[in-house]
């Protein structure tokens, strides 16, 4: 059975700082591309940020300088740091798993205060 499961969601002020974490488990966690999505309210998910089984990462263009992805492939975890954050930044936010299928954590809440 497979697992994504986050953490690190909170309540934050603008400016602040955030580390969310994904564990994975039930699948071969070294040899897929992790994503972080975020969906706000009334809004489509969006993917923030992924980082490839060799470690290359990309971001959503409204993230670049502030967030940094990483992979523990050893700890099966996948992490998201976020800085500087915005209460544009708010919304829940879901750990994908992706190699021949696609998997979903439940997800967490992130919310940045004004």
């Amino acid at each position: 059975q497979v697992r994504l499961v986050e953490s690190g969601g909170a309540l934050v002020q603008a400016g602040g700082s955030l580390r969310l974490s994904c564990a994975a488990s039930g699948i071969i966690f070294s040899i897929n591309t992790m994503g972080w999505y975020r969906q706000a309210p009334g809004k489509q998910r969006e993917l923030v940020a992924h980082i490839t089984p060799g470690g290359g990462t990309d971001y959503v263009f409204s993230v670049k300088g502030r967030f940094t992805i990483s992979r523990d492939n050893a700890k099966s975890t996948v992490y998201l740091q976020m800085n500087s954050l915005k209460p544009e930044d708010t919304a829940i936010y879901y750990c994908n798993a992706n190699h021949r299928y696609d998997y979903w954590g439940q997800g967490t809440q992130v919310t940045v205060s004004s």
